[in-house]
């Protein structure tokens, strides 16, 4: 391939995605989801103040340009930036416009919000927390959407007591991303994700609730929390 045929192909590709983000209600949408937290189609349709099928186009397109990826769970279809680029590109954009980024504003009750449980694991900010913090510290790493744990994670979960080699031995997924509810980022799920649950009640670092998902967590039972999976 030739110079000039690269540089049309470039400059076709650059005004394709510029297509895509010129699109007011497209715009407002990708602009929605620079806080790093997706959105349903419903969410995106009502920020973007179109109709349904119409957003339902429009998120067409931006999956299709690469803006956008969708995550399905459960009955719902969550939809964020395609990567960190696509977010570093439209961040630069603002700028140059001038305006700032609407910022996310959750509704669920701060009692569920904080710590609750998801099936058979931890939710809420609490639990966002933790995800981000064992991925930062590289004890959980991304194995084409799974996760699996390193050297260091594996011999910190064995020194609090879990066993690992028997949670990877159930018929179960092992490690995995599951979007929270009310942050719309992801906290640990699967078995692993089961296990540390069970040993934050075992140590009373959190207590259920009765007759409900949330579960309570002193100030200091937080702390004792995280700084337990904090790598050394």
């Amino acid at each position: 391939m030739d110079d000039k045929h690269q540089a049309r192909t470039a400059d076709m590709g650059l005004a394709q995605l510029a297509g895509a983000i010129a699109e007011p209600a497209r715009a407002r949408m990708l602009c929605s989801l620079l806080d790093g937290h997706a959105r349903t189609a419903t969410e995106l349709a009502a920020l973007a103040e179109v109709g349904a099928s119409t957003a339902s186009a429009h998120l067409s397109r931006l999956r299709d340009d690469g803006l956008l990826s969708m995550l399905a769970q459960g009955k719902h279809r969550y939809y964020r930036l395609a990567s960190m680029e696509v977010g570093q590109a439209l961040e630069a954009l603002l700028v140059v416009a001038g305006v700032a980024a609407t910022p996310f504003t959750p509704t669920t009750p701060d009692r569920l919000r904080h710590a609750r449980t998801c099936y058979d694991h931890m939710a809420g900010t609490v639990a966002v927390a933790l995800h981000d913090q064992l991925r930062a510290q590289g004890w959980l790493l991304d194995d084409g959407g799974e996760y699996r744990l390193s050297e260091a994670g594996a011999a910190g979960m064995a020194a609090l007591g879990i066993d690992v080699p028997q949670l990877q031995r159930q018929r179960r997924r092992f490690a995995c991303a599951c979007l929270d509810w009310s942050e719309r980022r992801a906290h640990l799920g699967g078995a692993l994700g089961a296990a540390l649950l069970q040993l934050a009640l075992r140590r009373r670092w959190a207590e259920r609730e009765l007759d409900s998902r949330a579960l309570r967590l002193t100030p200091a039972g937080e702390q004792r929390l995280l700084a337990a999976f904090r790598g050394a």
